[in-house]
């Protein structure tokens, strides 16, 4: 049986329209599930460690007698990393090392105070100072992701974060020994067994078990994603992650196969997950389709990835690589591969993508797992204004401020002026006390 994924042409009439359709999103679905998650947000916040046991034995299947018993202890989780195999370890390890490497670059690039003195002597500067207790969350749901324990807990291990307390939904009881390994190496503080909506309010909230966080990230589901909305002010949030997503720009050059494997590398992670290949060349486009045809049955997860693939994604003809670029930066994907020749041609031409992975040999699940720089990317758009996870989500800066006496008689008389012309009487006096002369 075929797969029925959309195939455009920038050319057709109708392309605005059905290109458009991609992006369309079920408003009904969005209120039915607002609703819940605030009816399940208020409960939490009222009813605390209770309303979380009764949503994760509901949802997720766990009875437990206390969140207590929900807790994953240290000792389980560098239990679950001696017992891995050495392989998985050492690939663990090996990731950790990179993501770590490259999130204290950024450390050292954007992470440090810095302050100077003008001709007046006055000090201006900025204060970097990590958050005091951050909570991740980690998908457990469909499938496991030790590689999100990663992505989120070193960069706030790296930016000095107090107190790391990780949530992560446990199906049926069954806890991923692989996640579990992964909160060891990354050096989570505390881990509970929990999930969903209820588990965003307990993070946010606080209750008489788990510690409120003073800010949340990681990616999780629209339950996830519309709690962490909710609680936004609360706390602190990264993003609202949507479905995965990754647009591939291709001039032709990059093996079918590699390229329709890419397309399914995120059409696996769920139904609603979006793959889009962007090409001018329309023979290229169906030796791809073709492999997907042919490529489709040997996959574990094929009923997903067809889902996902006949639902939103999409082969695309554009009339040049350079509209291709222009239409990418449209879309303004999650993930967006190069996947050309001369990749740094196309680069200046791309303004809007979470990441950008260059050239065919950089398969964008090299970036998921342990090229180094982080996975949790702006979705759905959002990297029209917005930036992948990394160090300085976990700090705030204050700014550093000290008038000296011959500062505040050139400031004092430039601020009172201001003041005075804004009706505020009070700052402008308060700025002219400090006037020599002035009383």
């Amino acid at each position: 049986m075929g797969v029925a994924i959309r195939e455009l042409s920038t050319t057709d009439a109708d392309f605005e329209p059905r290109f458009a359709a991609l992006k369309h999103w079920s408003a009904e679905t969005d209120r039915e599930i607002e609703a819940r998650v605030e009816a399940i947000l208020a409960d939490v916040r009222t009813r605390g460690d209770a309303a979380v046991l009764e949503y994760t034995q509901r949802f997720d299947g766990v009875p437990a007698a206390s969140v207590a018993a929900l807790e994953l202890g240290r000792d389980e989780l560098y239990a679950a990393l001696a017992q891995i195999s050495p392989a998985q370890r050492s690939a663990l390890q090996a990731a950790a090392e990179r993501v770590r490497d490259y999130h204290q670059r950024q450390l050292e690039a954007c992470g440090r105070g810095w302050s100077y003195r003008d001709a007046d002597g006055t000090l201006l500067g900025q204060k970097v100072t990590p958050l005091d207790r951050v909570g991740i969350y980690v998908p457990g749901g469909k499938a496991a992701y030790p590689s999100s324990v990663l992505m989120n807990a070193l960069p706030a291990q790296v930016a000095g974060v107090g107190e790391i307390v990780m949530v992560v939904p446990t199906p049926r009881g069954e806890r991923n020994p692989l996640v579990l390994a992964a909160a060891a190496v990354a050096g989570v503080d505390r881990a509970f067994a929990i999930g969903g909506a209820q588990a965003v309010g307990a993070l946010a909230y606080g209750t008489a078990t788990v510690p409120a966080v003073d800010k949340i990230t990681g990616p999780g589901n629209a339950y996830v994603a519309s709690a962490k909305r909710r609680v936004f002010g609360q706390v602190g949030i990264d993003m609202i992650a949507g479905p995965s997503e990754i647009l591939v720009l291709a001039d032709g050059t990059t093996p079918a196969d590699w390229v329709a494997m890419d397309l399914f590398s995120q059409a696996e992670h769920d139904e609603l997950a979006q793959s889009i290949l962007l090409s001018p060349d329309a023979a290229y486009l169906a030796r791809v389709k073709a492999e997907i045809e042919r490529l489709l049955p040997g996959m574990p997860r094929r009923d997903v990835i067809r889902a996902s693939l006949e639902g939103r994604g999409a082969l695309i003809r554009t009339r040049s690589m350079e509209e291709a670029c222009a239409l990418s930066n449209r879309i303004a994907p999650e993930h967006l591969e190069v996947s050309s020749r001369e990749p740094g041609r196309w680069e200046p031409l791309l303004k809007h993508a979470g990441a950008i992975f260059l050239g065919a040999f950089t398969s964008e699940s090299l970036g998921d797992y342990c090229a180094g720089p982080n996975h949790v990317l702006p979705t759905s758009g959002t990297a029209r204004f917005s930036s992948p996870l990394g160090v300085y989500d976990f700090q705030k800066r204050s700014s550093l401020i000290e008038v000296s006496e011959a500062g505040a008689q050139v400031l004092g008389t430039i601020a009172a002026e201001l003041a005075y012309g804004e009706g505020l009487q009070a700052h402008a006096r308060a700025a002219e006390l400090r006037l020599k002369g002035t009383t």
